[in-house]
């Protein structure tokens, strides 16, 4: 490092997941596991709709095999064993995994482009996840007495935009309430399922996958219509990945090992065990488990745990939206802290209010759990298809496998995944275009984001300045130096950035003392504190800056500055003026930049993008405003 380059120590936002393991994993249960958790409600009675009205013995026993092999496989094998494993600085997901393989090992733009639509995809089928999820739990209500039927699906549009309503007051203060209801939640689930499984122990037969195998190779096309409907007992695996860094991996492995899937393991037995019993199949198999006596306080715990399960897909999306957002895939929307506790405490309005009206739409326009279990599924299943093509190359790349190896592994996930998604597709024109459509829009805006800023930025660097030169012509020029401190924020790597050159252009005067800042979003989560900040001096009294920070971190640039001191820029924190580009955007003449289309939609969200002072909290008397316009 040279004499006038300095690297300072900033401390990070970031503390790693604290605390005892039981307490961790407590937590888990009511932030991971909803999703996963409360599948029971709707899954198996999918299957029994999709298998048919009276389904034989081994229809059911093939039925159960399939479910548990399922959890077994895709969610303890792939997820918990081996995708937990690979991680971005503590962080898992889709878009962790992406950032881990496509840009931060070296940039590969296919790599990119697969983990984005499939970050896109999760948007698609989140949106199904509450509506499905709290439908399944208030029809329990038809069972008590067919009168309440007509109430079912306004109660749930009432429950769903309540939910939603409530999330800019941030879910802190109830958070803590969230693992020990789930806890009683899974409990409940186990109990009834044990009550079933004593009705017809003959059901544990299913452990043998050679039923499972059997029904679906001899059952022809209604197998492999059932194979779509079995898939929704592990739509939630993928949030046991993507929560990881909340959490760390122990709590959650432990939490699935010891509560959740020993849980599932018994309820699904234990429904099963009921239709060989002879119950009748009419309504929701997974509410007969129960006695009459207790069915309504079993209906109002499964309400509040798929409310729990909704509040952590719309968690999961504010989240991924933020990662999205710092990785430059996104427009820059209001993200608001709710909580002081952690770091994932946040909101963002416009996420919200979207999904409330996709999901209170789904609500609406499919009526049933029955209905919407049609259109579930397909997005994560496409979802999962791309984590284990990315598996693939971590195995090879991060663990170091041979080939056989890794492609052996690789391939069983790779067929299990693909054989579900082609199960899943046969729900398209039943209502499985929904998410796939969703999906599209949300990886269209990503595309063209992307696209945008970097036309912008490869624009702005087409007329640099170099500095040298720059301060020359102020001299020549005669330019006023005033008193003070002025801090000009820019894209550009080197060289003048075009809004100081632009400030003397228009205001014909420049500050004493110069302070650049270039903000660079790492594709990690966290950047340690001893490589926050590097500053170096390259003219008289004008410092060039790089701030970097994680996908995962909140830039707060004043801090920054009050930082510099003690790297000797003499900054007057009394006298600091920020100066930021507001550039409009317009076509090229030339014909040589972006379609048009392409151009009039990223001005767009450009011109209603959250202002740059605002999301670098600059305070706002101290900004002034430059605008220009740029052609891309």
């Amino acid at each position: 490092m040279s004499e006038n380059q300095s690297a300072i120590s900033y401390p990070a936002d970031h503390q790693g997941p604290q605390g005892r393991l039981g307490l961790l994993a407590l937590s888990a249960l009511g932030v991971v596991f909803g999703d996963i958790g409360t599948s029971p409600l709707y899954t198996f009675k999918t299957i029994l709709g999709t298998a048919g009205q009276a389904p034989d013995a081994a229809a059911v026993l093939g039925a159960l095999s399939l479910v548990l092999w399922t959890l077994f496989i895709i969610t303890t094998i792939k997820y918990v064993t081996f995708a937990m494993r690979v991680d971005n600085d503590g962080e898992g997901g889709i878009l962790a995994l992406m950032a881990l393989l496509g840009v931060k090992r070296q940039r590969r733009p296919t790599i990119v482009a697969v983990g984005l639509f499939g970050a896109a995809l999760i948007y698609g089928d989140g949106a199904i996840t509450p509506a499905i999820s709290v439908l399944s739990a208030l029809e329990g209500l038809n069972m008590a007495t067919p009168a309440f039927q007509p109430y079912v699906v306004p109660a749930a549009v009432l429950i769903l935009i309540g939910l939603f309503a409530i999330q800019s007051r941030g879910t802190a203060s109830i958070g803590r309430f969230f693992g020990p209801v789930m806890l009683l939640w899974f409990a409940t689930i186990a109990l009834l399922g044990i009550v079933g499984v004593a009705r017809h122990p003959g059901v544990l037969a299913a452990i043998n996958p050679v039923y499972g195998l059997s029904y679906l190779f001899s059952s022809g096309a209604t197998g492999f219509l059932v194979l779509g409907a079995v898939f929704l007992c592990v739509t939630g695996a993928e949030a046991l990945y993507a929560d990881m860094g909340h959490f760390g991996a122990g709590p959650i492995k432990m939490a699935w090992f010891a509560i959740v899937f020993p849980s599932l393991i018994l309820n699904y037995a234990g429904q099963a065990a009921l239709v060989l019993d002879g119950a009748s199949t009419d309504g929701n198999i997974f509410y007969r488990l129960c006695p009459d006596a207790l069915l309504l306080p079993l209906i109002a715990l499964a309400t509040v745990a798929t409310i729990i399960a909704s509040q952590s897909i719309i968690t999961g999306a504010f989240s991924m939206t933020r990662q999205a957002i710092q990785l430059g895939w996104m427009p820059r929307l209001w993200i608001t802290q709710t909580s002081s506790e952690g770091y994932g405490q946040i909101y963002v309005g416009v996420v919200n209010w979207l999904l409330m009206i996709v999901t209170v739409g789904l609500t609406l326009g499919f009526g049933k759990s029955d209905n919407l279990a049609s259109a579930y599924g397909i997005a994560v299943s496409l979802t999962m298809l791309m984590t284990s093509a990315l598996l693939f190359i971590a195995m090879r790349e991060i663990w170091h496998w041979s080939l056989l190896a890794a492609g052996a592994v690789a391939a069983v996930f790779l067929i299990i995944d693909g054989a579900f998604f082609l199960a899943n597709l046969t729900k398209i024109a039943e209502g499985g275009y929904v998410p796939l459509l969703l999906a599209t829009a949300v990886y269209g805006i990503m595309w063209v984001w992307h696209r945008g800023a970097a036309a912008v930025s490869s624009r702005m660097h087409e007329a640099l300045i170099p500095v040298a030169q720059f301060m020359a012509d102020i001299e020549a020029k005669r330019i006023p130096r005033v008193p003070g401190t002025a801090v000009f924020l820019t894209r550009t790597e080197r060289d003048t950035p075009p809004v100081m050159h632009w400030h003397v252009k228009h205001n014909r005067a420049l500050h004493e003392h110069l302070f650049v800042l270039r903000v660079e979003i790492l594709s990690v989560p966290w950047v340690a504190s001893s490589d926050r900040l590097t500053i170096t001096e390259v003219a008289p009294n004008f410092w060039r800056a790089d701030a970097r920070f994680g996908f995962m971190e909140r830039p707060h640039i004043p801090e920054l500055v009050v930082a510099s001191k003690m790297l000797g820029c003499i900054v007057d924190l009394n006298d600091v003026t920020y100066y930021v580009g507001h550039e409009t955007v317009i076509g090229r003449e030339d014909g040589m930049g972006l379609p048009a289309w392409q151009e009039r939609l990223f001005a767009v969200m450009e011109r209603n993008a959250v202002h740059v002072s605002d999301f670098f909290s600059l305070p706002h008397d101290c900004v002034v405003e430059i605008g220009r316009q740029i052609a891309i």
